[in-house]
């Protein structure tokens, strides 16, 4: 069986395309860097990271990005023996859309994939059509900012020309979408004499579905599948997965169809309130995947409208990766887990040798511009992350530890620095909301002035605490234990639904080096280990 979600942690908008026995997933990945996950199977069970394509500046420019901005909704083709990445950079994401959508180019996934060409900016969620007569057509979903109207104004097509490398004519709008509203993530399939037009309705919190489209000619006009949406979860609560929408389709080598689309793993808590009943997402919107059956050519979820935790196995022959190792030395570069924000890992923000990564201070975890933070996804709702860091601070100004973050305003970090009085000092520091607290004020922990220190975060579904080590024994845990759920998007977004704010990736984990006073002063982190706990219990945060 198929277990889901089959990309775990933070992989939404899915996109999957197939090129000989090779299946292939592209997902968002916001202000972090490099930009788009590019994952691998040749079983839709079994899937190993392959690549991320935006991996240079010239590419992928994200300097000073909101958060939640940068890389959205990444569409993956392969047609004329190469593939195909359209793709959003989202600039400003709040009252008014300012996007820039492109498409690069590669003939093998690992790359090396081209210079971006510019397609439009008049909304996001592009993607790339291929016709049969040769022709290419670039769908993205119209964005209205006069908030008198429905901000999705509706689904664009426009002609690519291939020659000239831009968009040529007009563009024509094809669909409004459908009482759900919030039409968006477009992508269109020429199947069984129709083209059908499946789009993502009803918004990205737990009203998201999948709902299809189709009509004899291109540009419509589109008639409604008969029970739109064909994937939803706002009428179970009760079920695993949550927040089911964006799906896109795959016909295997043995002529099966499944659908791939984001979903969630909620955690509930005690309280009145939509996201109370309905739970909190830590582990952000995560990659999931179902059976298609077709009927009166209109496609239908296996299962019916609610998207299962086990999915039939697609027959083909089962291919495993495998695992990445629970700990990294760094001593062969920066594992594939790992991303940084908004800028590549540089020589200014750190290097790499025998003795482990350094990280050189940049500014703070509070930046959206230069930050040194090297960081990877929350995988399971239970696990432990540990680090050792040798970091000899000579001014308050200066931190490094672990950090587990959601974006620059909502992150906790267990971190060494300097106190006028007690010197080199291991603390915590909290920021909620834009708000910083320190929660061992008055009892941080007084170091050695030469002492490497290892530092432990443990997680589970409901909450999460730090512990440090000297001797790599014995382990200290600290009296402060923080709330998971204040790392989801559920909770951050919460106070500002609308047009306002938004929160759309997932929680990390990772190590940083600050200098406020701009020497750039060095943290030397010798390993970092990831270990998911099967039995939460074992975490024994003191409450």
């Amino acid at each position: 069986m198929i277990e889901n979600p089959i990309l775990k942690g933070f992989n939404p908008d899915p996109s999957i395309c197939k090129r000989g026995e090779d299946y292939y997933i592209a997902t968002s990945t916001f202000e972090w860097f490099p930009g788009v996950q590019i994952h691998h199977s040749k079983d839709l069970k079994n899937w190993q990271l392959a690549a991320r394509p935006l991996n240079r500046v010239s590419q992928l420019d994200l300097m000073g990005i909101p958060d939640s901005g940068g890389v959205w909704a990444p569409n993956l083709t392969y047609a004329d023996n190469k593939f195909w990445l359209v793709y959003s950079i989202m600039r400003e994401h709040r009252a008014f859309k300012d996007v820039r959508n492109y498409v690069v180019t590669a003939d093998q996934v690992e790359g090396p994939w081209s210079e971006p060409i510019f397609l439009n900016a008049s909304g996001f969620d592009p993607s790339l059509f291929h016709d049969t007569d040769g022709k290419k057509y670039v769908l993205n979903m119209v964005y209205d900012f006069r908030n008198y109207h429905p901000w999705n104004y509706g689904i664009s097509l426009q002609e690519f020309d291939l020659d000239q490398q831009k968009l040529v004519g007009k563009p024509t709008m094809i669909f409004k979408g459908t009482h759900l509203q919030k039409t968006e993530g477009p992508v269109i399939y020429q199947l069984k004499g129709y083209y059908y037009l499946f789009t993502a309705e009803g918004g990205s919190q737990f009203g998201h579905s999948v709902t299809v489209a189709r009509s004899s000619q291109l540009k419509g006009p589109y008639e409604v599948h008969p029970q739109n949406p064909i994937l939803n979860a706002w009428y179970a609560p009760e079920n695993y997965l949550q927040k089911t929408g964006h799906g896109s389709l795959i016909e295997t080598s043995n002529n099966e169809w499944y659908l791939t689309y984001l979903a969630t793993r909620p955690i509930k808590r005690a309280g009145k309130g939509l996201f109370e009943e309905r739970g909190f997402c830590t582990l952000g919107r995560e990659t999931a995947i179902s059976k298609v059956y077709w009927e009166n050519d209109w496609p239908y979820i296996e299962g019916g409208q609610v998207a299962q935790q086990f999915v039939e196995e697609s027959g083909l022959p089962e291919v495993p990766w495998p695992k990445p190792a629970k700990k990294q030395t760094f001593k062969d570069g920066l594992p594939n887990e790992f991303q940084t924000l908004r800028v590549p890992f540089n020589e200014k923000m750190g290097e790499i040798s025998e003795a482990g990564l350094t990280l050189f201070g940049q500014e703070s975890l509070y930046s959206v511009f230069e930050q040194s933070l090297v960081a990877r996804r929350f995988e399971e709702l239970s696990f432990t992350a540990e680090t050792q860091v040798d970091f000899s601070p000579e001014y308050y100004q200066q931190m490094a530890g672990l950090v587990c973050y959601y974006n620059s305003k909502n992150w906790t970090s267990l971190q060494i620095t300097h106190d006028e009085e007690k010197g080199k000092i291991l603390t915590l520091l909290a920021c909620e909301g834009s708000s910083l607290s320190w929660p061992l004020q008055g009892k941080e922990i007084i170091l050695d002035a030469t002492t490497k220190i290892q530092l432990k975060v443990m997680v589970d579904p409901v909450h999460y605490c730090f512990a440090y080590s000297i001797d790599g024994l014995t382990w200290n845990e600290l009296p402060c234990t923080f709330d998971t759920y204040k790392l989801s998007d559920d909770y951050i977004a919460k106070p500002f639904l609308g047009p306002t704010g938004s929160a759309f990736t997932g929680a990390f984990v990772g190590v940083h080096c600050n200098d406020l006073l701009g020497t750039r002063k060095a943290a030397t982190f010798n390993y970092f280990s990831y270990e998911e706990i099967a039995d939460k219990e074992e975490l024994r945060c003191k409450k």
